[in-house]
């Protein structure tokens, strides 16, 4: 993780279905985004992150809020951010870079993205980066399902109900 000592500026969006949402992006791209969340504990998960600068900052954010509020109101199929990787480890890169490419309004196994990253064995593992993946909606951890098909965790917004929710979004 290459953070420490680092800047990430913040936005936060408002009148979604998810809403409040706050969004950080470092000088690399995008770094976190969290809904509903409150400003103290964004800020709190950035500085665990290993940012120490964190600003308010409308301007630098705004491409990232106008994305995701064009996304939650159906008008967006897919995020062209640029993501600051460095925040993850090796193998939450390669999990959720393989999230990123299950295509919109389909959906995939924790089993099915460890055979596509060359670890077959790895599903738990690959569920663990899912539910630490620090860029929910734009990093589609709500498209990875279970090996029975059905919804398992998801640690944003209400968890299940707003995976369902985006889920049906997408028209799954």
């Amino acid at each position: 993780m290459e953070t420490a000592g680092k800047t990430a500026w913040i936005g936060e969006l408002r009148g979604t279905p998810l809403s409040p949402l706050w969004a950080a992006v470092s000088e690399r791209g995008l770094v976190a985004v969290g809904f509903p969340e409150e400003r103290g504990n964004f800020t709190q998960q950035l500085q665990c992150m290993g940012f120490d600068h964190i600003i308010t900052d409308l301007d630098r954010i705004q491409p990232v809020l106008a994305q995701i509020g064009e996304y939650l109101d159906g008008r967006r199929k897919g995020f062209d951010l640029p993501i600051d990787w460095s925040v993850m480890t090796l193998f939450q890169q390669q999990a959720l870079s393989e999230t990123c490419a299950i295509p919109h309004g389909q959906t995939a196994t924790y089993g099915e993205i460890a055979r596509r990253i060359g670890r077959p064995r790895a599903a738990r593992a690959v569920g663990r980066a899912q539910a630490t993946n620090p860029m929910p909606l734009v990093i589609p951890c709500h498209r990875v399902l279970g090996a029975d098909g059905g919804l398992h965790g998801y640690g944003a917004g209400e968890g299940l109900k707003t995976k369902e929710w985006l889920l049906k979004l997408e028209g799954h």
